[in-house]
């Protein structure tokens, strides 16, 4: 799977599971990283699609997730 943004990190261990937490820090570092709003905006309809699972492979899919 290639990562839209592989140079943008977002460290997921040992913080909150809430579905809503984690599409929040990687909205908040997709646009610390520079991303335009209409990416941001494609990644959380994206992310908020489907189910738990899906939040998190959609994550993956657009950072690096550590």
């Amino acid at each position: 799977m290639k990562i839209k943004y592989p140079d943008i990190q977002v460290q997921l261990t040992n913080e909150d599971v809430n579905a809503f937490a984690i599409i929040g820090r990687v909205q908040m570092a997709l646009k610390q990283g520079g991303v335009d709003k209409v990416d941001i905006d494609l990644f959380r309809k994206e992310a908020m699609a489907g189910n738990y699972d899906d939040v998190l492979v959609t994550c993956m899919k657009w950072v690096d997730i550590s």
